[in-house]
């Protein structure tokens, strides 16, 4: 039988190992089983892209670039042949797809056979529950670093997908969390120490912690109509004073201006509606008729 490090929800050690499922883990690891399925998930993680131009997707070289006989050089057809500078690429990779598949229970066998490996080197540790009510980065590191995991690579499985868990481990780079189900050969290779919810094995799944009560959302307190005024530094103070007053001298320039413009425009109408005055006739000199 196969026991593990036990540890409550906090990080504290338990007293008593945790046995580990016989049926499941019974020691056995199958080295080649492993190295195929490493070698097929590596495999299907490749984009296939990759793409070089050959002769034919070259542009140019539509003519002998000189005649075939008479030049004493050796005959061309082409200078976008593979052997001339700026020709096609021969043999070169073109889009493919890399997906290679693999039986499910040789898939299963190398699974199993990566836990084994992580429990017989004393890498896998059982954790009471991860019941967390909301996302929290330093709980998650915390917890790591009381079971002596900091900055080491580790993968966190948890019963069921719990997002508060997995939001909790996504901003730490060397932590990997992940449903037990879900968890493949090779992420179990990657990994240096495996963390295992106990729910995982006996399938009940864990409450949220009672030490942990919800926090109620704290409204912000209303405010009153009337602010009281900030008092002004003396500089600021002096500077506005100075610009009000050069704004009410320019408002009373240009009123004056608008006036005299006004009483200039009255004059002149006044002076167009009144007739204009004829002038005194002369005194006739004497002796004229």
């Amino acid at each position: 039988m196969i026991e593990a490090q036990y540890y409550t929800s906090a990080g504290a050690k338990r007293d008593s190992a945790f046995s580990l499922p016989e049926d499941y883990f019974d020691g056995t690891v199958n080295e080649p089983v492993l190295h195929q399925a490493v070698k097929v998930f590596l495999n299907n993680q490749r984009q296939g892209t990759a793409k070089t131009k050959t002769r034919s997707f070259v542009s140019g070289g539509n003519q002998k670039p000189w005649k075939q006989k008479g030049t004493g050089r050796a005959r061309q057809g082409s200078t976008r042949a593979p052997h001339w500078r700026g020709g096609g690429i021969v043999f070169g990779p073109i889009p493919r797809d890399y997906r290679t598949d693999i039986p499910r229970k040789v898939k299963q066998l190398a699974r199993k056979s990566a836990l084994n490996a992580r429990a017989r080197e004393g890498a896998l540790h059982v954790v009471e529950r991860l019941a967390f009510r909301g996302p929290k980065t330093a709980r998650l590191a915390g917890l790591l670093a009381s079971l002596g995991l900091d900055g080491r690579k580790v993968l966190v499985l948890t019963t069921v997908a719990n997002e508060a868990v997995y939001l909790s481990g996504r901003n730490l780079p060397t932590v990997e969390v992940m449903p037990y189900a879900e968890a493949s050969a090779y992420d179990v290779l990657w990994s240096e120490a495996v963390v295992i919810e106990e729910g995982a094995f006996t399938g009940v799944v864990p409450e949220p912690l009672p030490d942990e009560p919800e926090e109620p959302i704290a409204k912000a307190p209303k405010r009153s109509a009337a602010k009281p005024a900030k008092a002004a530094k003396p500089a600021k103070a002096a500077k506005a004073a100075k610009k009000t007053e050069a704004k009410a001298a320019k408002k009373s320039a240009t009123k004056a201006k608008a006036a005299k413009k006004s009483t200039a425009k009255a004059a002149k109408k006044a002076a167009k509606k009144s007739p204009a005055k004829k002038p005194a006739a002369k005194p006739k000199k004497k002796g004229s008729k």
